[in-house]
């Protein structure tokens, strides 16, 4: 996997609580998870959702296609780089921000939630 951070792969990006304690494990399990599972040889989000979240122990992603109307159809390669790029402005606790692209149509928000 890559660990390249791309800081214009994201916009937005708000620190919500930097002490919350998120396990990195459950982060990267949590990240693969969304769109009812992109781990594997999976290489995008299918079924073509307008939310989807993924959640393991401490933590949980919430993700929403920012146009009305569009659908997120967000590369594993592409999602894994805008959760990089966030991490890189909120090493530690919870955030939200927004990927540059991997919609129908525009962007998707997703925030890190402890849980």
């Amino acid at each position: 996997a890559s660990t390249t951070v791309d800081p214009n792969a994201v916009t937005d990006t708000t620190c919500i609580d930097t002490s919350a304690n998120i396990v990195f494990h459950d982060q990267n399990v949590a990240e693969l998870a969304i769109c009812g599972g992109i781990a594997g040889a999976i290489t995008k989000c299918g079924g073509a959702p307008t939310l989807t979240t993924g959640s393991s122990g401490t933590a949980l992603f919430n993700l929403n296609a920012v146009t009305s109307g569009a659908t997120i159809n967000v590369s594993k390669g592409r999602w894994e780089g805008c959760v990089r790029a966030a991490r890189a402005v909120c090493p530690t606790g919870t955030f939200s921000s927004t990927c540059i692209g991997g919609a129908s149509t525009g962007n998707v928000a997703f925030t890190l939630s402890a849980q």
